[in-house]
């Protein structure tokens, strides 16, 4: 751990040709890591200025773009155009503000450019709390991160932070607070960035593994479950067609039950970390077989309920644990983004909000279909409240939409399945505001230094509240002008049209089901709350209003046994 150092402590801050790599980093003696340059692909500039502010937007947040221009570390920025632009954010954005804490303080670090071959003479020349930082120039190669390392009293393995908790990755973010607390002065508010460490023993092979996993893991999203949601709907298709029909109910049963393991065979993946041929075959074989057994050893709604519940406690045990296998499987924390690598990301967010909320219904529809209403509600809120902390929780899920999207749709379900419809509005709102108070209570004395801490129990007032909320806003409309957006959408506008002109067949499809009609609309509602709220709002609406239609296709499934 870093502690105070003496006032003569030096830091210098080494920028290396582009390619050097983490094993020359860690053969020259330095704790070797990763860097992630940027929110998503940014230019070398824009990295210098976040590791100089120890803060970072993404691009669409500013009002003007980026213009090269150089950008000092270790002095005073003076371009008025890169001031106003940094300004012009919805976030505490100063450029410039890591030189200008050090003149404050009258201190100061050196910035070199040595090659790689003098490295070893730098970390010999280090003497007492002296710190060198060794950082490749960025821009980093295609999907990858720049290579980093940092010799000094403290470090003996690899490199992490608070911002990633990923053994062997740092952000450009947390470099100026590493630099002030070397030097004993106080890390500003509007620093996002965390102090970078060192843990266990120096592992260059374990860091370059864990930088190649991350690389690939935003590219191979898309084929990987795009194609298995493909094969499986076109099996299904054939199986319709050729069976006349006979066989489309048990087809939408086996794909549906597919589609909701889909989650927990990605996770299970991320151990092995196959090669992509090997991970989509898998994916395509395995969830179907988990179907098929499910469905064979349970059924109805306890086949539903029972591969609902797998799932959300597979992530659930995951999240206590430290999310070291969620952070690196393709459902996890998007690494290309820059913006997550610990917990769950918006793609499990929602989807866990219907498997929790409309899954809860079906475990009492299958399991408990006699029980008494406000024995469901109970459960409803238990379970929701439950989903709740574990995903929410900075030491856990730390992902603060969990917190508002759960407990609503446990208190839509609840409200519904007793037929309190008066009451709903209220427990709607109280109960998402209770969790969060709580939640900000759990951080707070777990120091947990998640994100709810840092962008709103550390903000500094309601100017800065607002900032937070304006930047998520901004960020949800901008996640609705994806071109694939304007594929999903219509189909997502017929299918909530054909719910509406078709509610008494839907209604039909889960008579004597009142628990889990309730948990659909609570799901649903979660859904449409978690649209709104979230910074990658379509994103969040796309697979969601999926998940609800591969509940709804279960019940017709269902309703025709």
């Amino acid at each position: 751990m870093l502690g105070a150092s003496p006032a003569s402590a030096k830091v210098t801050l080494a920028l290396l040709p582009p390619g050097t790599s983490v094993e020359e980093l860690a053969a020259a003696g330095l704790s070797p890591g990763l860097m992630s340059a940027g929110l998503g692909s940014v230019p070398a500039e824009q990295t210098y200025l976040d590791i100089g502010q120890g803060n970072r937007v993404f691009d669409s947040l500013y009002d003007a773009p980026l213009t090269p221009a150089p950008v000092p570390l270790n002095r005073p920025l003076r371009d008025r155009g890169l001031i106003e632009r940094g300004r012009s954010a919805p976030a505490e954005i100063e450029p410039g503000l890591l030189a200008a804490t050090l003149a404050a303080g009258h201190r100061s670090f050196a910035v070199r450019a040595p090659a790689p071959g003098r490295l070893p003479a730098l970390v010999a020349g280090l003497r007492g709390g002296d710190l060198l930082i060794a950082i490749e120039r960025p821009p980093p190669a295609k999907g990858g991160a720049l290579a980093i390392g940092i010799a000094g009293r403290g470090f003996g393995g690899n490199l992490t932070s608070d911002s990633t908790r990923l053994d062997g990755y740092v952000l450009s973010t947390d470099v100026a607070p590493t630099i002030l607390r070397r030097l004993g002065l106080a890390i500003p508010a509007s620093m996002s960035g965390q102090p970078i460490r060192s843990e266990g023993s120096v592992d260059p092979a374990a860091v370059v593994d864990l930088g190649e996993r991350l690389a690939v893991v935003s590219e191979r999203r898309g084929p990987v479950i795009g194609l298995s949601l493909l094969a499986w709907l076109l099996v299904l298709g054939l199986t319709a067609a050729l069976s006349r029909g006979a066989l489309a109910r048990p087809g939408v049963r086996v794909v549906g039950l597919a589609i909701v393991y889909l989650p927990l065979v990605l996770l299970a993946l991320a151990l092995p970390q196959p090669g992509q041929t090997v991970e989509m075959l898998a994916t395509m074989l395995l969830a179907p077989a988990l179907a098929a057994l499910t469905l064979a050893l349970a059924g109805g709604y306890r086949a539903l309920a029972v591969a609902a519940a797998l799932t959300v406690l597979a992530y659930a045990v995951d999240a206590v644990a430290g999310s070291p296998l969620t952070a690196l499987s393709l459902l996890g924390p998007n690494p290309g983004l820059g913006v997550r690598f610990y917990g769950i990301g918006n793609e499990l967010e929602a989807l866990l909000t219907v498997l929790v909320v409309a899954g809860t219904g079906a475990w009492l529809s299958g399991f408990a279909p006699r029980l008494a209403p406000r024995r469901c509600a109970v459960a409803f809120l238990a379970v929701g409240l439950l989903a709740a902390f574990v995903f929410a929780a900075g030491r856990f899920g730390a992902d603060v939409g969990a917190a508002i999207v759960l407990p609503v749709g446990a208190a839509v379900a609840a409200a519904l399945v007793t037929g309190q419809r008066r009451r709903a509005p209220l427990l709607v709102v109280a109960l998402p505001l209770a969790v969060l108070a709580l939640l900000a209570l759990i951080d707070l004395l777990s120091g947990a230094n998640a994100h709810l801490t840092r962008s709103v129990l550390d903000a500094g007032g309601l100017g800065d509240l607002a900032d937070v909320a304006q930047r998520r806003l901004q960020l949800s409309a901008h996640s609705f002008s994806r071109p694939i957006v304007f594929v999903f959408l219509p189909l997502i506008a017929i299918l909530a049209a054909l719910a509406v002109a078709r509610r008494d067949r839907l209604r039909a499809w889960l008579d004597g089901r009142p628990a889990l009609g309730a948990g659909l609309a609570g799901a649903l509602v979660a859904t449409v709350v978690g649209t709104l709220a979230n910074d990658s709002g379509a994103l969040v609406l796309e697979i969601g209003a999926a998940y609800l239609l591969v509940f709804a296709g279960f019940a017709w499934a269902e309703a025709g046994r």
